[in-house]
């Protein structure tokens, strides 16, 4: 296995030289308007992936990708003559999904705009389902000491009452 940095110079060789001549124009007919994205090497530096987009419609993109299927072989040879490799590495182009993974992430973006706007216009006319500060507050001394007494208070009335019940179940 190559160094990693060896094979990402090697790439990005590849990428220049293949960019160049597409520059210079191929002589196909059907080659959109190309532009070479990236390039990744195995490992082994045998197998280069081109990664590349074509501005235009699809039947432009299905004829820029005929194109360069038919030239990958005077590309290698292209590259083989400009690299310093002992071995040329096979060329496979793969199109390149960049414009399209843009498109669908600006419109979630704009989809997540507006529902904050709603969201933003509806918390603007909100009340508060109970009071303002929810949260419970500490209870002073003071009281706590008359809770405290009337308690039991309570508890003394309960029992006056519960001796009258039991006198009244006796009669």
């Amino acid at each position: 296995m190559a160094d990693p940095a060896r094979a990402r110079k090697l790439a990005d060789r590849i990428k220049e030289i293949i960019a160049k001549r597409l520059d210079r124009g191929l002589r196909d007919p059907r080659l959109g308007f190309v532009t070479i994205t990236d390039v990744q090497v195995t490992g082994d530096l045998q197998h280069a992936t081109v990664f590349y987009t074509v501005y235009g419609t699809e039947q432009e993109r299905d004829d820029s990708a005929a194109a360069l299927k038919a030239a990958t072989g005077m590309l290698r040879s292209e590259v083989g003559k400009n690299i310093t490799a002992r071995l040329t590495p096979t060329l496979e182009f793969q199109l390149d999904a960049i414009p399209e993974n843009a498109a669908q992430i600006e419109n979630l973006l704009r989809e997540a705009r507006q529902r904050d706007e709603e969201v933003a216009g509806l918390a603007a006319g909100a009340n508060y389902a109970g009071d303002e500060d929810p949260y419970v507050k500490p209870r002073e001394f003071e009281d706590d000491a008359e809770d405290f007494d009337d308690a039991e208070d309570d508890d003394t009335e309960d029992d006056d009452t519960e001796d009258a019940d039991e006198a009244d179940d006796k009669h």
